[in-house]
């Protein structure tokens, strides 16, 4: 139906085929990023689970949503908590598996946030900020 609207209004068909196709190659592009995880995440002042990949650059999450197009987020992130499911998200979350985790990452200036993932991808979701803050306690550099 929506091809043809596009047709009627004069947008060439090759051309809206082109642009699924960039937006599919760069989702899958970002699976193959080093330190990929594939998380959802309920960003801060939001009710809603989005899907996307994660990496971590130092102490700071970078998130894409998917599709790569719409949303990324850059997350400094200052300590990490893991966060019991509830029984609603438990039910919204249900395609990551059992056991999977939620972890919450706090930053100094703003609102915590959510991200969740399967039980495989949780050393990779919360073992970087955990070993960014061991090796900061133990040089002394402890978080202010």
């Amino acid at each position: 139906m929506i091809w043809a609207i596009l047709a009627l209004l004069g947008v060439p068909l090759w051309l809206c085929a082109l642009a699924i196709g960039v937006t599919i190659m760069r989702n899958r592009s970002l699976r193959k990023r080093t330190g990929d995880v594939p998380v959802r995440a309920r960003l801060a002042g939001k009710k809603h689970w989005i899907r996307g990949h994660g990496t971590w650059v130092h102490d700071v999450f970078a998130f894409r949503a998917s599709p790569a197009v719409w949303q990324e987020h850059l997350l400094w992130v200052d300590s990490a908590t893991l966060v019991p499911a509830s029984a609603a998200d438990q039910k919204k979350l249900r395609r990551l598996g059992s056991g999977f985790v939620i972890a919450r990452f706090h930053h100094p200036d703003g609102e915590p946030a959510d991200f969740a993932t399967s039980a495989a991808h949780s050393t990779a979701l919360i073992g970087a900020i955990a070993g960014a803050q061991t090796s900061d306690s133990a040089l002394g550099r402890g978080r202010s």
